[in-house]
């Protein structure tokens, strides 16, 4: 069966992704995910995206908002755009979205399978059973709203969808996974993301069974009529199922990252090691104008994201200090540092792909020096990182959704 993998409350945010951001998150976006085939392959990029931890610290190393629901859309547009021209070379193909992109879901998916040979009916009817079971069969107050569908050549798939509840102004993000699924109504999901808020009707669990075919004998003998006359006749409240207790990452309400939302011995290590492993793997690179500390700092936290393990993904805001926020929190992307990040990943994906693999192999090192360095290391605290950071923002090209940042 497909396991649950958690879940976690994320803050509604309005609002669109800039031009020159999304642009930066679909390229950067497209290399990890081409980073990620070459050194474990396709199905573990699979496994990533249905791993809520480790898509909302995509998500934030990207510069987009490291808490909010945005993560999901913006995440899933910049995959979609990004990985279109390679979807040939990669296997891999984004369909659906948000609003109107996610209706177009099956018309998308018939039109994968013509294209590589898959049975695109079955891949559409999958993606209207997601849609349904997590609209109509799991009813925790979160109306469906987006759904994303990636498909490889093989025909093994991940969905992520998410729905809102407005009157609490959070979002649910949905994640599953074809790995293991044996039933779409047997406990389907890969991860539910989200606080449990009371009493949910989840006809999805297994232990449900029994009320499910319950429903239908209720159906065939006493009509919809009758089962109407039969609720009215009911005193005693409803019952509330047991839920399953599942691990959970709650995003807090507030924009800014504070100390307590960082593993801070893991963000030392990454410091550390962009300081040990930089100049003795990157000594070339190190010499070209523009690239030089800071762009390796950013280079750890994204190989880590390409390396890292699914217990190293429950700070999400650690990965903001990458490349910041558009929202300025936790400061401005720098998109110098940003464009010199996707300059030396994308360099390094070439010439794995020609079988130079040495870059890529520098910034395997540079993660596996984090985690070596992560139980000694010490550095300044985080507060004192970011205000260095907003201090030096114009240097480093900073940029969010109020403008370009001015000198200090």
């Amino acid at each position: 069966m497909a396991a649950r993998a958690g879940r976690a409350d994320l803050p509604l945010h309005n609002g669109r992704v800039p031009a020159w951001l999304g642009q930066r998150m679909a390229r950067l976006g497209a290399v990890i995910t081409q980073a990620i085939i070459l050194e474990y392959g396709r199905d573990e990029m699979l496994r990533r995206l249905a791993h809520p931890f480790w898509f909302q610290s995509f998500g934030a190393v990207m510069g987009m908002d490291w808490h909010s629901s945005g993560i999901t859309t913006s995440v899933l547009g910049a995959l979609k755009r990004g990985l279109a021209p390679l979807s040939g070379e990669l296997g891999l193909h984004v369909c659906g979205g948000r609003g109107k992109h996610s209706r177009a879901t099956p018309q998308e998916l018939i039109a994968v399978g013509e294209r590589v040979g898959l049975d695109g009916s079955a891949l559409a009817r999958s993606s209207r059973l997601v849609a349904k079971v997590d609209s109509a069969a799991v009813q925790d107050g979160f109306d469906l709203y987006l759904h994303g569908f990636i498909v490889a050549d093989d025909g093994r798939w991940v969905v992520v969808q998410q729905g809102m509840n407005g009157a609490r102004k959070q979002a649910r993000r949905y994640h599953w996974h074809s790995e293991g699924l044996e039933s779409f109504i047997d406990a389907p999901h890969a991860a539910i993301e989200g606080r449990g808020q009371g009493m949910i009707v989840n006809l999805a669990d297994r232990r449900a069974a029994a009320s499910r075919a319950g429903q239908l004998d209720l159906l065939g003998s006493l009509g919809p009529d009758g089962i109407a006359r039969a609720l009215d006749a009911l005193e005693a409240p409803p019952f509330q199922a047991e839920q399953a207790m599942l691990p959970h990452l709650v995003m807090p309400d507030h924009h800014e990252v504070r100390p307590e939302n960082i593993v801070t011995r893991r963000l030392h290590g990454a410091l550390a090691a962009a300081a040990d492993r930089g100049p003795a793997d990157f000594a070339e690179l190190l010499l070209v104008p523009g690239i030089g500390a800071r762009t390796v700092r950013a280079l750890a936290l994204v190989a880590e994201v390409v390396h890292g393990t699914p217990c190293r993904f429950t700070d999400p805001a650690r990965f903001s200090l990458a490349h910041g926020g558009k929202d300025r929190h936790p400061y401005p992307v720098p998109t110098r540092v940003y464009d010199r990040t996707i300059a030396v990943m994308k360099s390094a994906v070439q010439k794995a792909g020609l079988g130079q693999a040495e870059e890529l192999a520098a910034i395997r090192r540079l993660d596996a020096q984090a985690r070596r360095l992560e139980a000694i290391a010490v550095g300044p605290g985080v507060d004192a990182l970011l205000a260095d950071e907003r201090a030096r923002s114009h240097d480093y090209g900073g940029r969010s959704v109020f403008g370009w940042e001015p000198p200090a």
